[in-house]
């Protein structure tokens, strides 16, 4: 995977790049690219090409913090419940 592939837009690129970035910033630059992952698409594995093509060398950058926290805390996907749980399908 290119860094096109996972970056198209670039976001993840120049969040390395600016000087004094936060991980605030780096929270909001994430979401806006995190939301451009294709639909039918892991972000997971977007995270880890990210991760991969930029972190080495940048450990302690607020960007990686916030891609490592991306890979760490992914939902579980679960069963919501609701009415579909406690109705009969077939009535």
């Amino acid at each position: 995977m290119t860094s096109i592939d996972f970056d198209p837009k670039g976001l993840i690129r120049e969040s390395y790049r600016i000087d004094g970035i936060t991980e605030a910033e780096c929270r909001t630059i994430f979401l806006d690219w995190a939301i451009q992952v294709p639909v039918g698409q892991e972000a997971k594995s977007h995270i880890e090409a990210a991760l991969a093509f930029h972190g080495k060398g940048h450990e302690d950058h607020p960007m990686t913090k916030t891609l490592q926290a991306g890979l760490d805390n992914s939902p579980k996907a679960r069963r919501r419940g609701g009415r579909a749980a406690r109705v009969p399908s077939d009535g």
